[in-house]
């Protein structure tokens, strides 16, 4: 079925329009209350990032499920891996993220953790999408829910991060710059590597509520690279507004992406004989990354855009780490969904442990240069199949031949198709991406 209000990672949207309004998030909160309870009494936590809006749907929650019977268990501001862990270890029966990740202060979202620290499943969101059209209800006054507030809540999830990082990892030596991107990792990023024996120095750790993501963090890598290069120190880690990515810079400033952290991360598992199957990337994976790690005998799989999509594949291989190029990286073995300061944790475990340097442990993957090229219709028709650009495809395939990949792929919200080409040449690549890209318009236009 069709969902009416959830997209692949939750709801999100400009916060005063429909759907992100006080009214509607009061209903939202109720509708869910209303199906998590239908297995009796239920507690659900609620996190949030840094928006100012944040304070008012947190509230507009609280209502909503309070009016449903539910008892809730605020956490304040919070990582979204965060909550995911939190909700675990409270058995509580789910838990609410109120965030819209890199996304500008302007915007606000909500995501939902099961029980078990995983994102809902189809049937579930289906539930509270047809509550969400019923009247709503108050439960009598005796039965109302009760709120209270988890005062330790992250320092539980300080000593969960680095407890990710067997044998005592020391990082006593090390000089870390980490950008807290003015998001809910503004004091926890900063604080697990202190604790670890690094020296921290921060940025991006100031939150006023509406410099969320604002020239710093993980979409924004110009700050993070200065510092490192000012501060001589051995590396950078920025994480996005909620926390669930990482970027990182080595110490001449270079930008290290999620492919990379990811190929390191693999490569140190699979020489201490811990990897426990491939890995799994998305279409948008650097082929750098793929013919890596197949030189090295692990096995790669490529799933749709998107980290619901990785999920799935890691599951269906039964795999345990996974991610995206945007530096959501999901390693299972200790962690339920994308963690910025884990994945960072797993990083830079692979750096001491080596005894290389980010930018040493970067060398061993090639990265191919890679062009996007976004084609705008005039309405969404697919062209991917036109004969016209079969035959552009065809052509642009066996110039690249072994060196290289060709990928369009249509977008699932706009009326865009992009086109993407990847190779060992630079400018055989932007040239065939270019002539790719006329064909799409050349179609269109007729």
């Amino acid at each position: 079925m069709a969902r009416k209000y959830f997209g692949t990672d939750g709801i999100r949207g400009v916060v005063g329009k429909a759907p992100i309004t006080p009214e509607f998030i009061l209903k939202l909160g109720w509708a869910a209350g209303k199906v998590f309870a239908r297995e009796g009494r239920s507690k659900i936590l609620i996190g949030k990032d840094t928006r100012i809006s944040g304070y008012m749907f947190e509230s507009a929650l609280e209502a909503g499920l309070s009016a449903a019977g539910v008892d809730v268990c605020l956490l304040g501001p919070m990582p979204t891996p965060g909550i995911a862990y939190l909700t675990r270890t409270f058995n509580a029966q789910a838990g609410i993220v109120i965030s819209a990740s890199h996304n500008p202060y302007t915007d606000n979202g909500f995501k939902f953790f099961s029980a078990n620290g995983t994102k809902l499943a189809d049937n579930v969101e289906l539930a509270i999408e047809e509550m969400i059209d019923q009247p709503m209800t108050v439960v009598p006054p005796d039965q109302l829910g009760k709120v209270t507030r988890i005062d330790d809540a992250a320092g539980r999830y300080i000593e969960y991060c680095k407890g990710t990082v067997t044998n005592h990892l020391d990082l006593r030596g090390m000089r870390i710059v980490v950008d807290g991107a003015h998001g809910a990792t503004y004091h926890m990023g900063p604080a697990v590597f202190r604790e670890l024996g690094a020296e921290v120095f921060e940025i991006g750790v100031k939150p006023n509520g509406l410099n969320i993501n604002r020239d710093v963090g993980s979409t924004s890598l110009g700050a993070l690279r200065s510092e490192v290069i000012e501060r001589r120190a051995d590396l950078g880690i920025a994480f996005d507004g909620d926390g669930d990515r990482v970027m990182m810079v080595d110490d001449r400033g270079e930008v290290v992406d999620g492919d990379q952290l990811l190929f390191i991360i693999a490569c140190a598992r699979h020489q201490a004989g811990k990897l426990d199957g491939g890995v799994v990337g998305t279409l948008m994976t650097n082929l750098g990354m793929e013919l890596g790690l197949k030189k090295r005998g692990i096995e790669f799989a490529r799933a749709k855009v998107g980290d619901r999509y990785v999920n799935e594949l890691m599951n269906e291989r039964g795999w345990q780490l996974g991610g995206e190029s945007s530096g959501h990286i999901i390693c299972r073995h200790v962690s339920t969904t994308g963690d910025g300061i884990v994945a960072a944790l797993q990083v830079v475990r692979a750096v001491r442990a080596s005894g290389e340097s980010l930018r040493e442990l970067c060398s061993a993957m090639t990265m191919f240069p890679q062009t996007m090229i976004n084609v705008r219709l005039p309405v969404k028709v697919d062209v991917v199949s036109n004969p016209v650009v079969v035959e552009a495809v065809a052509q642009a395939e066996a110039e690249l031949a072994d060196s290289g990949r060709v990928l369009l792929r249509p977008s699932g919200t706009e009326p865009v198709v992009r086109v993407m080409v990847e190779g060992e040449n630079a400018d055989l690549v932007d040239r065939l991406a270019r002539q790719l890209a006329a064909a799409v318009e050349s179609v269109v236009v007729s």
